[in-house]
């Protein structure tokens, strides 16, 4: 997923930096049904954190609805 500006998601303190982040969703297969289908069970983004001395990630899990909202602001922010 790639993001033209700065966002910010419920559940992360700070405000993340334009760029590309990894998003994962995972998902499990209900049984019992006469059809296939799936629930989401958890959605992750993987956050890069820098400083001088180190490099790390950080994957959090977060709402796929704050996530969806997040990029039609940027959506919406490149249209203006």
């Amino acid at each position: 997923m790639s993001l033209a500006n700065p966002f910010q998601l419920a559940g992360v303190d700070e405000v993340q930096p334009a760029g590309i982040y990894d998003v994962e969703t995972v998902e499990e297969q209900l049984e019992g049904l006469s059809f296939v289908a799936y629930r989401r069970v958890a959605t992750t983004i993987t956050l890069h954190g820098s400083t001088a001395a180190t490099v790390s990630r950080q994957f959090v899990t977060i709402d796929p609805d704050d996530l969806a909202s997040a990029l039609v602001r940027d959506a919406e922010a490149l249209d203006e």
